[in-house]
């Protein structure tokens, strides 16, 4: 066999292996490619490549490196277990570019498991629209309070031109929309974007489009991203109780704090099927310690129960969720069956002594 064929099935092994190698980590991506759009100057442009774990080993993406200043990249959660996420984070610079730009971000995995994936990014910065601030952020938002941000929307260009609508398909948002000036190709709009009381406990993440009456398709509908945290009144820490392995027969106990923005009272505490037992308090305060009792009875494998807490404060309670494994009891020790065997044995002689005194 020639030294040439020899070495091109080594070269051909190895381009199999680098092509398996990056295939792998490709498949723990859920895209590979974003489009921005058309966005403002200034604006809060921000996208999120989901990675998720497919395989029984932990991996580490251990950086991201960004193709071009437009872009900058950052990780979340760099190390990934068995079907958890990280996300690798690109931020649009619209502070300090504009135009038509892109960018290849490069994530590299660490060893045992190396590879590298590229992703992309790219977008078209307005030059003309600024917004200030870049996006509407509530921040965290007690439940139940509405909240309200503003937002200037400055143009430079044409005379003519105007926004003609501010979309959303969220119900929870209200949007105002007023004309501030106009004159020497400059326009201002002040956007007033406003929160509802009901709006759902959680995180908000969503956009706002800002519809201009530009020419060009492509350049009429500009995207205003909000977000923020509707924080509940009530709250338990923690928000999911955790108990492990519980033999079947043996009781287990814990505690959880009961938190509110006010004082209040434990109406009830329930689970549906009286799975567990609960000890409370009548007073009203703003904080309660709630004691939980677990009997499972029989070996029923996991067992995931939702538990709700009613309280005397007005359509304001919480849920939270108790996890556990009930296994087989643990056999008894020798010590603890000569144990039970000599207590027989005592109850045995009890009988008969009674007997005979009779």
């Amino acid at each position: 066999m020639s030294r040439t064929f020899v070495l091109s099935v080594i070269l051909g092994c190895l381009s199999f292996s680098i092509a398996s190698a990056q295939d792998w980590a490709e498949k723990m991506f859920n895209k590979r490619e974003h489009d921005f759009g058309t966005v403002a100057r200034g604006a809060d442009t921000v996208y999120k490549f989901e990675v998720t774990n497919l395989y029984k080993q932990p991996m580490t993406i251990s950086g991201v490196r960004s193709s071009c200043g437009c872009t900058s990249p950052t990780v979340e959660n760099g190390t990934i277990k068995t079907y958890q996420k990280a996300y690798i984070v690109a931020k649009f610079n619209t502070r300090t570019f504009v135009g038509m730009h892109g960018a290849t971000l490069t994530v590299t995995f660490a060893p045992p498991y190396s590879a590298e994936v590229q992703v992309r990014v790219h977008g078209n910065i307005r030059s003309d629209v600024v917004f200030a601030p870049g996006s509407i952020a509530f921040g965290n938002v007690d439940e139940g309070t509405p909240k309200e941000q503003s937002v200037m929307v400055t143009y430079a260009g044409r005379e003519n031109w105007s926004i003609v609508d501010v979309t959303n398909d969220n119900d929870f948002f209200e949007v105002e929309l007023n004309e501030i000036s106009r004159g020497m190709g400059k326009v201002s709009y002040g956007l007033l974007v406003r929160l509802k009381d009901d709006f759902p406990i959680g995180y908000l993440k969503d956009q706002l489009t800002v519809v201009t009456n530009d020419q060009r398709a492509e350049s009429r509908r500009i995207p205003l991203f909000v977000e923020g945290r509707v924080v509940p009144e009530i709250s338990v820490t923690p928000e999911s109780l955790v108990l492990g392995d519980v033999p079947a027969g043996e009781p287990i106990t814990r505690k959880i704090v009961v938190r509110g923005k006010k004082p209040f009272r434990i109406l009830d505490v329930n689970c549906g099927d009286d799975c567990f037992q609960f000890k409370t308090d009548d007073e009203s305060k703003v904080l309660h310690l709630v004691e939980l009792t677990y009997v499972p009875q029989e070996l029923s494998g996991s067992v995931k129960v939702p538990v709700q807490i009613t309280t005397d404060r007005p359509n304001r309670g919480a849920t939270f969720m108790v996890t556990a494994k009930v296994i087989e009891p643990a056999p008894a020790t020798e010590a603890q069956a000569e144990t039970n065997g000599q207590s027989s044995v005592s109850v045995e002689a009890a009988k008969l002594a009674e007997t005979a005194s009779r």
